[in-house]
């Protein structure tokens, strides 16, 4: 096992966690406005968009072994998009808005589509956790591939890193500020904030760790995980992007120029 890796990983899984805990943290603060959080939503699915293309898989396709490389991995990307749609169906879990204007917003649009607004917290937190899980393999199965500079570190990691480490405080946004909403005390508002702020770095230590004990399959299976993770991260970008595009096309502007951003960034990585 690298040690330079594990070293970096770690200091990953650090920086994770203290993002996600800082996104809880401000849960309990305020809620953001609507405007404000949509341009960071943007900018954050926009480099999300960006790393899963750019980054995910192109490298997957250096891992899957044989003739048919490319037909496999992109049948593993649309099975990472399939499985985050039924999450969602399912779950309705992908929600950072908590804002009153997203919500005056989402109800006048409403027109008996069965859109809904308010859903359970049990499946919001069984969602965001499955999702969380699957960019804690992502970010562990990445940090496997080789550097292409000595002693130097993965791209591939890197970029994955980054994903998470923006989106991570959105998410524990959305689980805390939900809590706040159904009355849930600040005592277990602060327990489900650390819980939750652990699973990511737990499960990518253990990915990072379990991936090795795989032996020559290891290449193979990196392809298809990161494949898989391409698939997940694009419809998670999606996901942020479209109801907004659906619903209004106020300021426009800014959130075009966040989403072009955001897919700079990851294009500049």
């Amino acid at each position: 096992m690298d040690a330079n890796s594990v070293l970096v990983l770690s200091a990953y899984s650090v920086a994770i966690y203290a993002a996600s805990l800082l996104g809880g943290k401000l849960a309990g603060m305020g809620t953001m406005t609507h405007t404000r959080t949509q341009v960071v939503v943007s900018l954050v699915a926009g480099f999300i968009l960006g790393i899963a293309m750019f980054h995910l898989l192109p490298d997957s396709l250096d891992h899957i072994p044989g003739p048919g490389g490319l037909e496999k991995a992109v049948g593993w990307m649309v099975l990472g998009m399939v499985l985050m749609i039924l999450l969602q169906h399912i779950f309705h879990f992908h929600q950072h808005d908590f804002s009153r204007e997203a919500r005056d917003l989402y109800n006048d649009h409403d027109h008996g589509h069965g859109v809904v607004h308010s859903p359970r917290l049990f499946g919001v937190a069984l969602g965001l956790g499955v999702h969380t899980a699957t960019e804690g393999i992502a970010l562990g199965t990445s940090m496997r591939l080789e550097s292409p500079y000595e002693g130097g570190v993965s791209l591939a990691g890197l970029g994955v890193f980054l994903v998470i480490l923006l989106h991570k405080p959105l998410d524990a946004y959305s689980v805390i500020s939900m809590m706040k909403y159904v009355g849930h005390s600040q005592r277990a508002r602060t327990l489900t904030n650390f819980g939750f702020a652990l699973l990511c770095p737990v499960v990518a230590l253990a990915s990072f760790g379990g991936v090795e004990l795989l032996g020559p399959e290891e290449g193979a299976v990196i392809g298809y995980v990161l494949s898989f993770a391409a698939g997940a991260f694009l419809c998670i970008a999606l996901g942020d992007l479209l109801p907004e595009i659906h619903f209004h096309s106020h300021d426009r502007g800014k959130l075009i120029v966040s989403l072009l951003v955001g897919i700079s960034l990851a294009y500049v990585l």
